[in-house]
């Protein structure tokens, strides 16, 4: 184990070596292989196809679930594969099962059967939609079921939460607030197609969807005899007209981490968005408790206008830990691991002293200690908080780097079961004894991998902006010899990360298999380098971050020789997409190519179109009208003059955080000009391409477009 410093963060080391990726088809010999290397480079195909990883559910302390989404390399159709691990044999094979349906959201529940929601039926004939189903599953992977658990007329479950008692399940589902029941016939919505919404009723649309007035998200109790949900159902949020009226789970990313039963299934805590007319200006999240008994849900943390998430009652359910900010309307603000006695309801700010923001809190087996996890340079380690003294302690559980640690499941006998991923490699599950070095349990991708050419993939950090430390990355083929072009990767947020992880969108390792060095900066805002660092950006969205950029690139080629700086391309989305769209009015002479995803071009009309107002005002220091001259500054619109640069630029018509129209409106600027542009617009994707045929095109294009300027032969068109 690693102490942490107080108020500090750890740092990292300077160099990663990770294992194995692929390339664009233009590039490679008839095997794949680029030249000079000896296995095939990675390319976009498979990327899209790789097999995903999901967490891990598991029964008795010693089996473990787990589902994997496969991907038809030929017609691109996904499905899920279910697994069996006995985590008490060392080396066990997993034992595939098959439920005979559709199925997803595996849980072992406390009479040992496996619960999961399908949208399918055994009886073909029975009407479509989306039920809660068990199965009794032996450790050999045969399967007897499924049988139904709820069945809902009219409703499609969206997720389920069982009670550790058995006494019980919660149901969530999109219900009106007036109805009663779990689901209700919503009546005449009226003549016409039109949505009409009320000035005062907060969001309009959210995401990537309109909202329908009225209905939310909400969670309904049911009583469970012999695996079967019997009598009534009670709403966590209370009768219409009285409780708590908004969103759990959570809108737009909530899921099952926002419920949590009592341990003794007495009752449950859970996190509310509420609606109307400051919601859209608001981070203020409550954690909220009903007790089942009818008199309604009572709200825990009112005094806090910031947000309050991640219950975790203590397994003895003496105490509630949870995460809150400080700060409201600020989404980025530091999550302080918090302690409440239940008993006295006194409340006890745990990491306030520790310089990290918390995820995934879950107490250990016993109830001794909390896990959680934070970035921290690079890193998402693991960390141990003492719940009496707050002493934070990160764990070492990975020989190396720990690169990115999700998905914790603490078992008995200071056990973790964990999932592991790094640019390198996707997820693959672990096991740590003693929450010391983990064993890897699967062989998901890896050797697959393995099979692709080595990519290496380097830190390195240098004096930034305001002479602060700022870290990088370099990712290339590990063989491969120079000149390499090189990439410029942009990550969005701003108050993110191109982190030691593994992504299915935003890929370092499928980019530099196309022959190219990606060179990544954590610039001034970044996520894993204390809460000052990250609010610098706040009113400094084109000042700090661009010097970053300029002095990371510089770096990233003075350490590198093999790297062609005079053959280089910036892409970014986001604010990843807001800086390419400043680059290319404020550093225009630099790059060969841009590419601009989902990035801001005008910042006035970006604030009276996106919908959770609370962003920019934070950080611009209030709407466009209070701060118009901080708007305008910082403005890309206001540099088109300058534009030179080829850009390709991508978005999705969903999208509703950053509207599409944003970039047509770079579009436009690069059209009237001259300038060598594209235009790639998804209907069907949000903010993040998610579809694996979109995904291939996507990734297509933008070789394509790398290619076409980056080419030694083409580079000075």
């Amino acid at each position: 184990m690693k102490a942490l410093r107080q108020g500090g963060t750890i740092a990292a080391s300077l160099a990663l070596l990770a294992s194995a990726p692929l390339t664009a088809d233009d590039h490679t010999d008839d095997q794949g292989r680029l030249p000079g290397l000896e296995a095939p480079a990675m390319t976009a195909r498979d990327l899209v196809t790789m097999p995903r990883l999901g967490a891990p559910s598991v029964a008795r302390d010693r089996y473990a679930v787990y589902s994997v989404t496969v991907t038809d390399p030929e017609t691109l159709a996904r499905s899920s594969k279910h697994y069996l691990l006995d985590l008490a044999v060392e080396g066990a094979e997993p034992v595939e099962f098959d439920l005979g349906i559709s199925a997803h959201g595996l849980t072992f529940g406390p009479d040992d059967f496996l619960y999961f929601l399908s949208d399918e039926h055994p009886d073909e004939t029975r009407e479509q939609r989306t039920r809660l189903w068990r199965a009794a599953l032996e450790a050999s992977g045969n399967v007897t079921g499924p049988i139904p658990v709820a069945d809902i007329p009219g409703t499609d479950i969206l997720g389920f939460k069982l009670s550790p008692a058995g006494n019980g399940v919660a149901l969530w589902s999109e219900v009106a607030r007036d109805c009663e029941a779990f689901g209700c016939d919503e009546g005449d919505r009226g003549t016409g197609t039109g949505r009409l919404y009320d000035g005062d009723g907060g969001f309009y649309r959210h995401w990537d969807r309109w909202l329908r007035p009225g209905v939310f998200n909400r969670v309904f109790v049911f009583g469970m005899e012999d695996g079967t949900v019997v009598g009534d159902p009670l709403p966590l949020d209370g009768e219409p007209g009285g409780g708590v009226t908004g969103n759990t789970p959570t809108m737009p990313f909530g899921g099952g981490e926002d419920i949590a039963w009592a341990p003794d299934g007495s009752g449950i805590y859970f996190v509310v968005r509420e609606a109307g007319a400051e919601e859209p200006g608001s981070t203020d999240l409550d954690i909220w408790w009903n007790d089942l008994s009818g008199s309604g849900p009572v709200e825990l943390t009112a005094q806090n206008r910031a947000t309050d998430t991640g219950p975790a009652p203590s397994p003895d359910g003496r105490y509630l830990a949870y995460l809150a900010m400080a700060c409201p309307g600020y989404e980025s603000d530091r999550l302080v691991v918090q302690l409440r006695d239940l008993s006295t309801g006194e409340t006890r700010a745990l990491t306030a002293d520790t310089d990290l923001s918390f995820g995934s809190l879950t107490w250990s087996a016993d109830g001794s200690y909390l896990l959680a996890t934070a970035a921290d340079t690079l890193d998402v380690p693991t960390y141990r908080i003492d719940p009496e003294t707050g002493d934070v302690t990160q764990l070492d559980l990975i020989a190396g780097n720990e690169a990115h640690i999700a998905n914790l499941v603490p078992l008995e006998g200071d056990r973790l079961l964990f999932t592991r991923d790094s640019i390198g490699v996707p997820p693959e599950l672990y096991l740590s004894n003693d929450m010391g070095k983990a064993r890897p349990l699967t062989d998901v991708v890896t050797t697959r991998m393995g099979e692709l050419a080595s990519i290496e993939t380097t830190r390195f950090r240098f004096e930034g902006a305001g002479g602060d430390t700022v870290w990088g990355q370099i990712t290339r083929l590990e063989d491969q010899q120079g000149p390499i072009p090189a990439i410029l990767y942009v990550h969005g947020g701003p108050q993110g990360t191109f982190n030691d992880a593994w992504s299915s969108r935003w890929n370092p390792r499928v980019v530099a298999s196309q022959g190219y060095a990606v060179i990544s900066v954590d610039f001034h805002g970044s996520a894993g380098y204390g809460q000052d660092f990250m609010d610098s950006i706040r009113g400094d969205w084109g000042g700090k971050p661009l010097v970053d950029l300029q002095k990371g690139l510089a770096a990233a080629l003075k350490l590198d020789s093999q790297i062609d700086g005079s053959r280089a391309c910036a892409m970014g989305a986001s604010y990843g997409g807001y800086m390419v769209n400043w680059i290319a009015g404020n550093w225009p002479d630099r790059f060969d190519c841009l590419i601009q995803h989902d990035g801001l071009f005008d910042l006035r009309s970006f604030y009276y179109s996106t919908e959770e107002l609370w962003f920019p005002r934070r950080d611009f220091g209030g709407s466009y009208a209070e701060a118009r001259e901080t708007y305008e500054r910082w403005n890309p619109a206001n540099h088109v003059d300058s534009w030179k640069t080829p850009m390709l630029v991508v978005t999705g018509e969903k999208d509703f955080r950053v509207p599409y129209t944003q970039g047509l409106q770079s579009f436009t600027a690069l059209q009237e000009r001259g300038i060598p542009s594209q235009l790639l617009v998804f209907p069907d994707e949000n903010h993040w391409v998610l579809g694996a045929e979109n995904s291939l095109q996507w990734h297509e294009t933008v070789f394509a477009w790398l290619d076409r300027w980056l080419d030694q032969g083409e580079a000075s068109e």
